[in-house]
């Protein structure tokens, strides 16, 4: 909590340079057809690109600053799946089998039975499929940087080598910077169990043990002395990948099951190190079929994390600000409301953005709202309009905290 000032922050993703995206296009998968190989020009090179990131949020007015998901693969400037399918390259037990994601997820079969059924299944992809199949609508769907595996064995983490690397690469952008307040994000179990399962025996089985294997990121960001940012959009996104549309109670006691495995993941981690992001999928679409917050706010404020980001410049979503006029912070809580848009190349007025900020102050104290970003800019947005963005977000707080702090 800050007691004199709007701290400033972001979702996560931020453009990587051309440099990078040409050095990660350049890497060659593994003998496992989804891990990509390293070598220590590109591993110099990534270091250098997060020294520099950090230096100019610093510039830009962003105080709690990250490494950009940089050491998350992204091999396009349109890659909307960094954020989830670097996981596969740092846990084992997966590998390519041909199926499609959800594919061996049985459909919904009658009330209480709610299961994810396919990926482009979603009932806004329905209802608006002339203009999801028209490419020149500007949906953007993404494109994956590695192929999704299935489960096909136990989970254990791997990656040992790769979060010490995002860990390296961000403490020495915070000496070059003179920064203290960083945060390196890290995928939650019920978006890594989102793959076809072709080992454990049920769907919470899974679930389970994709906590216990992400753990182990959980503790090395944690114990570096750093935030680890939960990504989790499957707790709100997950609503409308399940046909037909079932029950509020149904999907609430489906999310449940998440949260505690995710709460099994992150125990004994100081919450003030945690911070959890949730969002309704960042694809440029209608998102009319998006669950409201106000059915899954209660969800969220259970996992024990000390700061909560999600959406709330999107204009599907912005107007639910007002929910916290009837929901409770729990006492040492903050906020992480976006401010600024991923979705919009409209580049938000510093004053609105104020707006924004003192619209959240208002119901639950100045000292606990960070302001953010809804989800991240890189792959979303283009780079130049990203950094005005930001530049926007800094100046906003800094109104915003003139006006509310004096």
């Amino acid at each position: 909590m800050s007691h004199d000032r709007i701290e400033t922050t972001h979702a996560g993703s931020l453009p990587r340079t051309p440099e990078l995206i040409a050095a990660n296009d350049a890497r060659a998968f593994g003998p496992d057809g989804f891990t990509l190989e390293r070598s220590p020009e590109f591993d110099d090179l990534l270091t250098a690109a997060v020294v520099d990131l950090v230096r100019r949020q610093r510039e830009l007015g962003i105080t709690i600053v990250g490494d950009g998901e940089y050491g998350k693969a992204m091999t396009s400037a349109v890659d909307y799946g960094a954020w989830w399918s670097y996981s596969f390259q740092r846990v084992g037990g997966l590998s390519l089998t041909g199926s499609d994601i959800f594919s061996q997820q049985p459909v919904r079969s009658g009330p209480g039975d709610v299961r994810l059924t396919s990926f482009p299944d979603r009932r806004d992809w329905q209802r608006f499929h002339d203009a999801y199949t028209d490419p020149t609508s500007g949906i953007g769907t993404g494109s994956g940087a590695t192929p999704f595996p299935s489960t096909t064995g136990p989970l254990e983490y791997v990656g040992h080598a790769a979060i010490a690397s995002d860990i390296a690469n961000l403490r020495a952008g915070l000496a070059e910077a003179d920064a203290s307040s960083a945060f390196i994000t890290a995928l939650s179990p019920g978006s890594g169990a989102r793959i076809a399962n072709d080992h454990y025996a049920t769907d919470e089985e899974h679930i389970w043990a994709w906590a216990d294997a992400l753990r182990e990121e959980y503790l090395a960001i944690t114990d570096a002395g750093l935030i680890v940012q939960i990504d989790d959009p499957s707790i709100a996104e997950n609503w409308d990948q399940i046909n037909p549309e079932p029950g509020i109670d149904d999907y609430r006691a489906f999310t449940r099951i998440r949260v505690e495995a995710l709460n099994h993941a992150l125990r004994g981690i100081p919450p003030e190190q945690v911070r959890f992001h949730l969002c309704w999928g960042s694809w440029h679409g209608p998102h009319t079929t998006d669950i409201e917050f106000r059915h899954i706010v209660d969800l969220m404020l259970e996992i024990d994390a000390g700061s909560y980001s999600f959406e709330a410049a999107n204009v599907r979503h912005e107007h639910e600000w007002r929910i916290w006029r009837d929901v409770e912070l729990p006492a040492g809580k903050t906020i992480a409301p976006g401010v600024v848009s991923h979705a919009t190349n409209v580049v938000e007025h510093p004053e609105l953005v104020a707006d924004r900020i003192e619209a959240f102050a208002s119901v639950v104290g100045p000292d606990r709202v960070i302001a953010s970003t809804d989800c991240g800019l890189g792959g979303r947005i283009h780079p130049q309009i990203a950094v005005a963005k930001l530049a926007s977000l800094g100046e906003g707080a800094r109104i915003a905290s003139h006006r509310l702090f004096g």
